[in-house]
């Protein structure tokens, strides 16, 4: 029964009445989810949400509270098995990783202790700070180097243009906008960078139409030389070129651009030099793949993402950068309200709050942080290096299967392929919407020199060999199925 207060009243709290039952509910959740990791084998990639399951979501908004076990069911039944399915190994559509038990115990961990990692003296932020440290150690980068937890690479892509644009035209850009020092900015990236980049430079209010698309060689690399000589233009036509934004991981097909050769021209011109990592970096955990990333070490800011290669569950984002005290002035902005002091809960300044655009931030370190402790990096790099192995694998049973082709090289985790047949570009496309339906495996499409491909990205650290090879024969039964009959 629950005690009344001193005024005789039932106080208004949502702690349970009964915390046994509670507990025991708790661990019944946390047994499904664990049992959903184990044998996520046994169950499809994916599957079409039903209309009826669908239109259970458009409920009124309840206003009478509901039993937790019945809404656990409801999620059981109703949204566990029409998740996107990246924790399943036959997933390979998007650039997902597929999480952790370890990752998932450290979020219920964040949540039960609800910390606010915008600033205050508390050691949340020093974990983060911890991770933060491990960062700068893996990419060589100094200890003023600064660093902060957002939710993905598209969000730090935005953090490192915001820096280059304040190292650019100085701080007063903050009161006076993009018309400060009256320069025109213009900045360089590859044919093949992720659309973030373009977004970013939107939302910094320099306008895509300032963002230079060098073509790409034969390698799906940044052409060095066309991006010489694009700088050379825009300096003659009285602009200003402030920014090269390299790519570690091509959206496409996983091209790492030739990042040594890029830091040199920006080292010449005196661009500020930005790498867009968000699976690739992560490489330099691998000792196969961390030379590809030679030059990565030179950057003045580095975007990545946990969630991806590093296996932490979504969402766990990361930014890099070089100049610590330049990253502060583009988003410090001291009130009343933040004041600092040298004891007490209002010490520990500079606060993550001073590097960002977010005040209330949760707690994503611990989890990258228990991934880490538990797992080593030396684990996490034989990960990274499995699923290239893997790709390889694809790679060669696509050589060996008549019925496909490979449409580009396979630089790391990446293979895109096809079908051969007569209206290669709608069969493809039918093929992936079965295989997808099909709960065998879960690829994408994108486009390679005019050519619709199934695009399979290899990053679940649960993928197999077993996983690649239905892959193949779905592939080729579908295709069989839907190709143009002579």
């Amino acid at each position: 029964m629950m005690k009344k207060d001193s005024r005789g009243t039932l106080p208004q709290t949502l702690d349970p009445s009964d915390w046994q039952d509670l507990r025991a509910q708790g661990h019944r959740m946390l047994d499904d989810m664990l049992d959903y990791l184990e044998h996520i084998r046994e169950r499809p990639v994916w599957q079409p949400i039903p209309p009826e399951v669908r239109a259970s979501f458009h409920e009124a908004l309840p206003r009478k509270p509901s039993d937790l076990a019945t809404v656990h069911d409801t999620f059981m039944r109703d949204i566990l098995p029409f998740a996107v399915g990246n924790a399943h190994p036959g997933f390979m559509g998007w650039v997902h990783g597929g999480g952790t038990p370890v990752g998932m115990l450290a979020e219920m961990l964040a949540a039960g202790l609800n910390a606010n990692l915008g600033g205050r003296d508390q050691i949340p932020i020093e974990v983060e700070r911890q991770v933060l440290h491990w960062v700068r150690e893996l990419f060589g980068f100094p200890e003023s180097a600064s660093g902060l937890f957002v939710t993905g690479s598209s969000m730090a892509n935005l953090i490192a243009v915001l820096v280059a644009r304040t190292a650019a035209l100085g701080a007063g850009v903050r009161q006076q906008g993009v018309a400060a020092g009256g320069k025109r900015l213009v900045a360089y990236t590859s044919a093949g960078a992720h659309s973030c980049i373009a977004q970013a430079m939107d939302i910094a209010g320099l306008g895509t139409d300032a963002l230079r698309i060098i073509p790409a060689n034969a390698h799906f690399q940044m052409d060095v030389a066309a991006l010489a000589r694009a700088i050379a233009t825009d300096r003659g036509a009285g602009l200003t070129p402030f920014l090269v934004a390299g790519t570690a991981g091509t959206v496409d097909v996983g091209a790492i651009d030739h990042l040594a050769a890029l830091a040199e021209i920006a080292a010449r011109e005196k661009l500020w030099f930005h790498v867009d990592g968000a699976f690739g970096a992560l490489g330099m955990l691998s000792a196969e793949i961390a030379p590809y990333l030679a030059g990565i070490e030179r950057a003045d800011s580095i975007a990545f993402d946990f969630h991806k290669w590093g296996q932490v569950p979504y969402d766990a984002g990361f930014v890099l950068v070089r100049d610590g005290e330049l990253h502060r002035d583009t988003f410090a902005s001291p009130s009343a309200y933040l004041r600092r002091e040298s004891r007490g809960m209002a010490a520990g300044s500079p606060w993550p709050c001073d590097f960002g655009p977010d005040l209330s931030r949760g707690f994503r370190a611990l989890k990258a942080w228990f991934t880490i402790k538990v797992y080593g990096t030396e684990k996490m790099g034989e990960v990274i290096s499995s699923t290239c192995a893997l790709a390889q694998y694809l790679k060669r049973r696509i050589d060996e299967t008549p019925e496909l082709e490979l449409l580009a090289p396979v630089a790391l985790n990446i293979v895109c392929f096809r079908y051969r047949c007569e209206d290669a570009d709608r069969v493809n496309a039918d093929i992936v919407v079965a295989v997808q339906e099909s709960g065998i495996a879960a690829p994408s499409t994108t486009t390679i020199n005019g050519k619709l491909a199934i695009r399979a990205a290899i990053v679940n650290h649960r993928t197999d060999s077993s996983d690649i090879d239905a892959l193949i024969r779905a592939t080729v039964a579908f295709g069989e199925a839907y190709s143009p009959k002579r």
